[in-house]
């Protein structure tokens, strides 16, 4: 492979650096202490949109529209998941046991998306 000419490498470089520490910030903000990791479901979408977590690790998704029901679901031949409806101010907690990456939906609002990459 060839490198890449010195004007493009840091250009090239800080955005390798910034992509990296976004995923890293993300996934701190959403961590929450003993609970595990905490995304909201605000404005019929997922805050964060997207988390990397561990194996085992548990992610709560907390409803808190206040006059709005949610309903968290995932499909996937590794891993389902149905939270039934949400009702507002609800928690649901989410262990994400197997490895890969999952598209966790709402059954009620089908543009909410949260993708969660379990390593």
């Amino acid at each position: 492979m060839r490198p890449l000419p010195r004007r493009l490498a840091l250009p090239a470089l800080a955005l390798a650096a910034g992509m990296t520490t976004g995923a890293l910030v993300t996934a701190a903000l959403a961590l929450a202490g003993p609970e595990g990791y905490v995304v909201s479901q605000k404005g019929r979408a997922f805050q964060p949109g997207s988390l990397v977590v561990g194996r085992g690790d548990t992610v709560t998704i907390v409803n808190d529209d206040s006059d709005l029901l949610h309903h968290v679901y995932i499909e996937s031949e590794a891993f389902t998941f149905d939270s039934g409806d949400q009702a507002p101010g609800s928690r649901t907690p989410i262990v994400f046991r197997k490895s890969g990456t999952f598209l966790v939906l709402c059954g009620i609002h089908p543009k909410m998306k949260l993708l969660v990459r379990v390593n």
